[in-house]
């Protein structure tokens, strides 16, 4: 499984810390940035990991931002692109089983790093649910109507 991660520089901090623990686990991680703490614009960094998810570059990805609003916003202009914010355990693993989510956002100013770590280990454990292929086919049908790419 290969993750794909990125953040502003609010998010740099916990980023880097959510990357060693999937790291340490075996996960393949792939770092879109940011690679500091400076002031920095979040829908770079939700674009870039946006598109490495659409052309299979990696297999989810994980935005983090101040509070996950914004990234989660800008990853769902990228079309193809399912981004959850999650603010816990239940959160996490409903959005992959029940919305097939394939990229999540975090808080850094709302999630503590352990509490971060639990999200993405859920979000990376649980299964997509089929039986809610009619509605993610319905998402998908929504995008092809009103977005032009």
């Amino acid at each position: 499984m290969k993750i794909g991660f990125g953040a502003d520089h609010a998010g740099y901090i916990l980023k880097e810390k959510l990357i060693n623990h999937l790291n340490n686990e075996g996960i393949e991680t792939f770092d879109y940035g940011t690679s500091s703490a400076d002031r920095t614009d979040y829908p770079d960094y939700a674009n870039k990991v946006g598109k490495a998810v659409q052309n299979g570059e990696v297999d989810y990805g994980v935005l983090i931002c101040g509070t996950g609003i914004g990234m989660s916003i800008a990853a769902n202009k990228v079309k193809g692109i399912r981004a959850a914010l999650v603010y816990n355990e239940l959160t996490a693993k409903l959005a992959k089983e029940h919305n097939h989510a394939n990229i999540i956002t975090l808080g850094a100013r709302t999630s503590t790093a352990e509490e971060a770590k639990k999200i993405v280990d859920t979000f990376l454990k649980s299964t997509i649910e089929e039986r809610h292929q009619e509605r993610i086919d319905k998402i998908t049908n929504l995008e092809k109507d009103n977005c032009n790419e």
